[in-house]
């Protein structure tokens, strides 16, 4: 199963509703104390914090317009900043905003002020209360945090507009990812053995249609050691399935009973906790749209390229195609099919290739990112990333290159060669072309 930490983050409606449930809980507090213990202890409470029922009615029905005024804008201003995202970004942009913290808790504290204030309202009546109350003061004291938050949320949102805001969210999404994948290496659940399973037992299908959004490795390996049992994962996560399609091969035991919804969710749409794949996939659609002949932005797109850069060399250091699990004993107890380096950085630079192919400096900074990657990844990894060298100067349009392009291209090419240890080459065949 999902963990709850995801389930409460892709669950916008989730924080709100917690937030309006301890408004309510918070105005009946207020009520039986103003009902049952401000007359006593009337003389301990500042008199200035207490009024009457006339006027607290007054006061909290402005405040409770007040608040729903405050409302109604911020979600117009989110609506505005999505807009923004999917036609400036990407469209798979706006989850970042709409799921952030900020954002959810901002909506939250905005719908809580509401409901307390207009609870509040119901309650206070002069048929129950002879008395003074505190309840309004309660209820400014509510507004007043709002409006801080507003005051936050504004800075908020003009932070988060900005290009670079993103970029730094989305890379550390990746970062993130990445480094779930190394702590299964630290904890040793890696194996270095060839996947040599028992006799195939069960192929298990998928139950539903849709994206592998979450898969417990960890879970699945404890699960295959507890039973004496091994499993074999057929789909990556981020994979579209649909209803049948084989997702594991159960080695081991006959009649072991095996539920796939323990260990994996499937859902409507892809999610970066755990897609290594679409984490970069969003970074990259950011620098495309920033060179697209309706931005032409290459700059933005550079500062994008020599970031993922540096993600590829730390990806570099993770055990890619057929990942072996092992359990405590060092037991081979699950095999996940994880993409190839190879793959990983084909998916990264093909359509960045193709759209950069006229522009010398989305060119050279391609260069300049596989440079990043190989100085931080291993020298296992260095003829990958002089091949997806290679493959990136066959994209590229030779008659809109210059020969101080050329040139200027050549000395970036030279110093990814001396640090993967790599022939030379001549650009010079290339621009003849």
């Amino acid at each position: 199963m999902k963990p709850i930490s995801y389930t409460l983050k892709e669950k916008v409606w989730i924080t709100p509703a917690l937030y309006s449930v301890g408004a309510i809980l918070l105005s009946l507090a207020s009520f039986y104390f103003d009902l049952y213990l401000v007359e006593r202890l009337q003389r301990f409470i500042p008199s200035i914090f207490l009024t009457s029922v006339e006027v607290g009615q007054t006061i909290l029905g402005i405040l409770t317009a007040a608040m729903l005024t405050m409302t109604t804008f911020t979600f117009s201003t989110v609506l505005v900043v999505l807009t923004t995202y999917t036609s400036q970004f990407s469209p798979r942009a706006p989850e970042n905003f709409i799921r952030s913290r900020s954002t959810k808790h901002v909506l939250g504290i905005f719908v809580a002020s509401f409901i307390f204030n207009m609870l509040s309202l119901l309650y206070i009546r002069k048929d129950v209360f002879d008395h003074e109350i505190l309840t309004t003061a309660v209820g400014i004291s509510v507004v007043f945090f709002s409006i801080a938050t507003f005051a936050y949320y504004i800075h908020f949102v003009a932070t988060n507009v900005q290009i670079s805001t993103l970029i730094n969210k989305l890379i550390n999404d990746a970062e993130d990812v990445i480094s779930q994948y190394i702590g299964l290496q630290e904890k040793n659940y890696v194996s270095l053995e060839n996947w040599e399973p028992a006799k195939e037992k069960e192929t298990i299908g998928a139950n539903g249609k849709g994206y592998i959004q979450f898969l417990n490795l960890v879970d699945l390996v404890k699960f295959a050691e507890k039973h004496d049992v091994q499993i074999e994962v057929m789909a990556k996560i981020g994979d579209y399935v649909y209803e049948g399609k084989p997702l594991m091969r159960l080695y081991g035991k006959e009649g072991q009973v095996f539920s796939i919804n323990e260990f994996l969710t499937i859902g409507d749409e892809r999610t970066a906790e755990q897609d290594l794949g679409y984490a970069i996939q969003k970074i990259v659609e950011v620098a495309i749209r920033a060179i697209s002949p309706g931005r032409q932005d290459p700059n933005t797109a550079n500062d994008i390229l020599i970031r993922l850069g540096h993600l590829l060399g730390k990806m570099g250091h993770l055990k890619t195609d057929d990942l072996v699990l092992a359990d405590s004993k060092d037991k081979i107890r699950v095999q996940y099919r994880f993409a190839s380096y190879r793959e990983i950085l084909y998916r990264a630079f093909y359509q960045l290739s193709y759209q950069g192919r006229n522009d010398i400096s989305v060119i050279s900074s391609m260069t300049e990112a596989l440079t990043v990657a190989a100085a931080l990844a291993p020298e296992m990894r260095h003829e990958t990333i002089w091949k997806t060298q290679l493959y990136i100067l066959e994209g590229v349009n030779n008659e809109a290159l210059k020969e101080a392009d050329w040139e200027f291209l050549q000395t970036k090419i030279d110093e990814l060669a001396e640090i993967t240890e790599q022939r030379l080459v001549d650009l010079k065949p290339y621009s003849k072309k």
